[in-house]
């Protein structure tokens, strides 16, 4: 498929502006004015709809494929989510707005769509407030770890470390170390879960905190929880909750109660769409009573007489986490998503989820390694290490096989302490015929590594782009167009 600019015809337009009569030249300085026009591609409308619509064929998305990707929540969202993040009341308001003028209401149905959306939130995960402003999963893992310092710089603690299990998000020991402290890794058992007596012996006064999964990387619940939350905090350490994985237990239990102190939800994954290409993301993080005084400002409150203000009340916040009041859009969908399906329909998100990915553990056991033998929840893990030693097939071939069959490669190579690891989350929005066509591609493809090897060291074939060589990639980056 061409570029766009190989398509590109001199002096063609799709629309013509009309004469700029602003003097440029008498606003901008002379040394950022251009010397010749920009090299923009020249088409006609029609050409450029053509293209677009083209480029957008070619897309894995959960409007048109299934998208096993493991860890990541990549689920369908009702439309009518979109439709009312796109309502001009909503679309069109402008955070610096003044809150109340001359008696009208400009931004009150924002304020209060925004202050409803924590105190839902709340709700489900059993904490005392949320803030809203952070702008992805990472983001929020930070403003996390920035809580847990400013709540230990409050008590005077002397803390230099986090511990941190071996099959975490990675983002996790990176936004650690930025938030200042050293992180402690803890092996997994045999069972795939965090080593509760290794976590007990690494713990002491310097502890800041421990930040977990649950359920973990692996698609398992750690059942001795409690006790670990119990262990943290007889050394003032604080219990963060990683919620990627939010949605194996939602109407199922909360954080809170499970003995977690803070937690980060991905809104884009779990409550609203879209997830992928980059974002927009939002990753709201909430806290229990005692650590609420250290949350961003400014914070949405509701005042006596029912309307809503910012406050910015707060001496102990750890200041501004980003502008205004975070990814708003991504908010709008999450609020119309728990509207829409409500407490019952929460629990049925998670009772479908596990069952979906049970069964396509259950389907494939036969053919690929697993690393436990126990039921997994939202997400399962398989290994192709059977293949590689056998066949010389990876888990990555396995990846690229599939996207030949129409189907999104899973996560691959992650957990880490899986070797050839491919994680997969089916979610519950996918049918049983769905899942069914999933698992013989999979069957197809463990068949083909025993009789044509091969065939699944060059896949796929049937893409836009072949097998790339990822290192040369890598070390050899062309990010600029030399048509």
């Amino acid at each position: 498929m061409k570029l766009i600019f190989e398509r590109s015809v001199r002096g063609r337009r799709a629309a013509r502006a009309p004469k700029w009569t602003v003097p440029t030249h008498e606003l901008i300085a002379q040394n950022l004015l251009r010397k010749k026009p920009a090299e923009l591609p020249e088409l006609p409308e029609m050409e450029v709809v053509r293209h677009f619509t083209e480029l957008s064929r070619l897309n894995f998305s959960v409007d048109t494929h299934f998208y096993p990707l493991g860890s990541c929540t990549m689920k369908y969202n009702p439309k009518a989510c979109e439709a009312m993040a796109n309502l001009r009341g909503f679309l069109d308001v402008h955070p610096l707005w003044p809150q109340l003028r001359h008696g009208g209401l400009l931004t009150q149905g924002a304020l209060q769509l925004t202050y409803e959306t924590e105190r839902m939130l709340s709700e489900i995960t059993g904490m005392a407030e949320f803030t809203l402003q952070p702008l992805a999963g990472a983001h929020g893992e930070l403003t996390g770890v920035m809580l847990m310092a400013a709540y230990h710089r409050d008590r005077k603690n002397k803390k230099t470390h986090v511990i941190i299990p071996d099959s975490a998000h990675g983002t996790n020991p990176a936004s650690a170390a930025l938030g200042g402290y050293g992180v402690v890794a803890i092996p997994s058992n045999k069972d795939g879960l965090m080593d509760a007596d290794a976590l007990a012996a690494a713990l002491n006064e310097e502890t800041a905190g421990v930040m977990l999964t649950s359920p973990n990387t692996l698609g398992l619940f750690n059942p001795r929880i409690r006790e670990i939350a119990e262990a943290v905090h007889t050394v003032d350490g604080l219990m963060y909750y990683d919620g990627a994985n939010l949605n194996a237990i939602l109407g199922r239990c909360k954080p809170g109660e499970l003995g977690f102190d803070m937690c980060h939800l991905n809104l884009h994954k779990t409550f609203a769409s879209p997830h992928g290409g980059g974002g927009p993301g939002s990753g709201p993080v909430g806290v229990v009573e005692r650590l609420r005084p250290f949350l961003p400002i400014s914070r949405v409150v509701k005042t006596k007489d029912g309307t809503f203000s910012l406050d910015y009340d707060a001496p102990k916040t750890i200041g501004y986490i980003a502008p205004f009041y975070g990814n708003f859009g991504v908010v709008v969908r999450t609020y119309a998503y728990l509207l829409l399906i409500g407490r019952e329909g929460l629990r049925e998100v998670s009772n479908h989820a596990v069952l979906n990915a049970n069964y396509v553990l259950a389907k494939l056991r036969p053919y690929f390694a697993t690393p436990t033998k126990d039921r997994c929840m939202h997400e399962c893990v398989l290994s192709a290490k059977k293949q590689q030693k056998e066949h010389g097939v990876r888990a990555l071939d396995i990846a690229k096989a599939l996207l030949d069959r129409g189907i999104h490669a899973p996560t691959v190579y992650f957990p880490l302490i899986v070797p050839e690891s491919m994680m997969i989350e089916p979610t519950e929005t996918e049918t049983r015929e769905t899942l069914d066509g999933f698992v013989q591609a999979m069957i197809e493809i463990a068949n083909q590594a025993e009789t044509d090897p091969d065939a699944l060291h060059v896949a796929p074939t049937t893409t836009p782009v072949g097998r790339l060589d990822e290192v040369a990639a890598a070390k050899q980056m062309d990010l600029a167009y030399s048509g």
